[in-house]
C-alpha cells in the first residue's frame, strides 16, 4: 500500500529560481537584457511572490516600450491589473533618478560642447509629456547652464508663453544668453506657425536687453527639430 502519512510534495513553479538568475545576467551584463526582463526586475520589489514576467511583458505591449511605461500617467498604469500603487510610486522613483542622473551631465556644464547630453536630457525630461510643457535654460557668458526652469505648462497643443516674464527671469539669474524647449505630445516636433510667432516674439523681446536666444528645441517622440538648424533664429 502507498504510503499516506506524508503529504505530497509541492510542485515546484516553472519561475523557481528565476529571479536570482535574472539579477545574475542583469549585474553580468544590464545592456543585454530586453525591456521586458530589465522592467521585470523593476517589479520584483513590489510584487514580491509571483511570476511577474506576464504583467512585465502586458505593460510593455500596452504602452510600446519601457520608456513609455515608466512615464505613463498613474491612472493609465491602473489600467492594467496587477499594478499597485507601490509599483507606480517604483516606476516614478526610477523616473525621477534617471532625470537627475542625466541633468547632472549638462548642469553646470559649457553646452554647446555637451549639445548631445543636453539633447539627451530633454528628450528624457519631454518627449513622454502628455500636456505641452516649456521649458528654459539659462546661461552664463561661457555658454554654461546655470538653471534649467519649467516656465509654462499647457495642454496637449498649446502653452501660453510671455517674453516679459522670460526676459524677467533671465535678468534675475544675470543670464547671458537662453535655450527655449518645449515638447510636441503628438510626437511630431515640427514647430507650428503659433512656435515661430511666439519664438520671434522672445527674440525681439531679447535683443534690447543683450540676452541671445541660442535656440529653440521641439521635442517628439524619438525625434527633435532646432530653429536654428532651419534657419528659424
Amino acid at each position: 500500500m502507498p504510503d499516506t502519512s506524508r503529504p505530497a510534495a509541492k510542485p515546484i513553479p516553472h519561475h523557481a529560481g528565476h529571479r536570482e538568475r535574472l539579477r545574475e545576467r542583469f549585474l553580468a551584463a544590464p545592456e543585454v537584457l530586453p525591456d521586458y526582463e530589465l522592467l521585470e526586475l523593476i517589479l520584483f520589489r513590489t510584487i514580491p511572490r509571483r511570476d511577474v514576467k506576464p504583467l512585465a511583458k502586458e505593460l510593455i505591449a500596452h504602452f510600446g516600450g519601457l520608456a513609455e511605461v515608466l512615464n505613463a500617467a498613474p491612472e493609465r498604469l491602473c489600467e492594467v491589473k496587477g499594478v499597485s500603487a507601490s509599483t507606480i510610486a517604483d516606476f516614478r522613483i526610477i523616473r525621477e533618478a534617471g532625470l537627475r542622473l542625466s541633468q547632472a551631465k549638462v548642469m553646470r556644464k559649457e553646452v554647446i560642447s555637451s549639445w548631445s547630453a543636453l539633447l539627451d536630457y530633454c528628450s528624457a525630461a519631454m518627449a513622454h509629456g502628455a500636456i505641452e510643457q516649456f521649458r528654459i535654460l539659462f546661461l552664463d557668458r561661457q555658454n554654461v547652464l546655470i538653471a534649467d526652469e519649467v516656465q509654462q505648462t499647457g495642454t496637449i497643443d498649446h502653452t501660453p508663453v510671455y517674453p516679459r516674464e522670460v526676459m524677467k527671469r533671465a535678468l534675475a539669474l544675470n543670464a547671458s544668453s537662453i535655450i527655449l524647449v518645449h515638447n510636441h505630445p503628438s510626437g511630431d516636433p515640427t514647430p507650428s506657425s503659433a512656435d515661430i510667432e511666439m519664438t520671434k516674439r522672445i527674440v525681439e523681446t531679447a535683443r534690447p536687453l543683450g540676452i541671445q536666444v541660442h535656440d529653440h528645441l521641439v521635442i517628439g517622440k524619438g525625434r527633435h527639430t532646432s530653429f536654428k538648424s532651419l534657419g528659424l533664429i
